[in-house]
């Protein structure tokens, strides 16, 4: 049997996995102690990992996380009101498979929107699409969206990603279209897709920050009543580390 035509043959057909596990088999002496049925589950093996890591590069381009942050880097033993054992449940992605969204609140700088991409990663090793975005940016691009003709299609990507982070929610009090479009997305995901709210206001501040109080009762019914709600507090991380670091450049 000629290899390099069946190589060829693999590359034409973007088995890259068995392509290049076939190419390994083949410089090993032993490889032949090996049935053909367990050189093929080899093979096969190889191809399914191979387009998994493909898929999830996908997912984490697409999600355009702000922050590198993986569920297993949580750093336990800063005070910040961190529940082990909640945080422990939450990275099992029940929570997205449930439709249930996640509030975390604190002051800035504990690690809120670090914890919203770690949980928004293991979504994505999990299969599930992911978006983060800047609620504040959101807001203002939905307008430019209508004028260029863009409007449909973004609410469509909202809605139809399984894990939406709105990060640095409440920064500034909503104007009538902005408190629209919020209900929009909210109203559009409510039920079928999960939502992650980081914000450095305490959720029973946010019906104010709203205004309307009809549309604050809509939007919040939305978000607050099937969320899992992480209040963290403690001093700034990143100052703790600029301590650090200055520490170190002084010995």
């Amino acid at each position: 049997m000629l290899h390099h035509p069946t190589l060829d043959k693999l590359n034409a057909l973007k088995f890259t996995g068995m392509s290049a596990a076939l190419t390994e088999q083949l410089s090993l002496d032993n490889i032949d102690d090996l049935a053909f049925e367990e050189r093929l589950g080899l093979l096969i093996d190889r191809e399914i990992t191979e387009r998994n890591n493909r898929r999830l590069k996908t997912r984490l381009r697409q999600a355009k996380l702000k922050q590198t942050a993986c569920m297993e880097d949580i750093d336990y033993r800063q005070p910040r009101g961190l529940d082990k054992s909640m945080t422990l449940r939450l990275a099992d992605c029940h929570w997205v498979k449930e439709r249930l969204n996640i509030l975390l609140t604190g002051p800035t700088g504990v690690g809120k929107t670090w914890l919203a991409c770690a949980l928004a990663h293991k979504a994505c090793q999990s299969g599930h699409t992911a978006l983060y975005c800047r609620l504040p940016r959101l807001l203002q691009s939905l307008p430019l969206a209508r004028g260029d003709g863009s409007y449909a299609k973004l609410m469509t990507r909202l809605a139809r990603t399984e894990v939406l982070i709105l990060d640095d929610w409440g920064l500034s009090k909503l104007n009538a279209e902005q408190r629209r479009d919020l209900l929009e997305i909210l109203e559009d995901r409510h039920g079928s897709r999960s939502t992650i709210v980081t914000s450095q206001i305490p959720i029973d501040q946010w019906h104010e920050l709203i205004g309307d109080p009809t549309l604050a009762d809509a939007i919040l019914d939305r978000l607050v009543h099937n969320a899992y709600k992480l209040k963290l507090k403690g001093e700034s991380m990143r100052k703790k580390q600029s301590q650090l670091t200055a520490m170190a450049k002084s010995e």
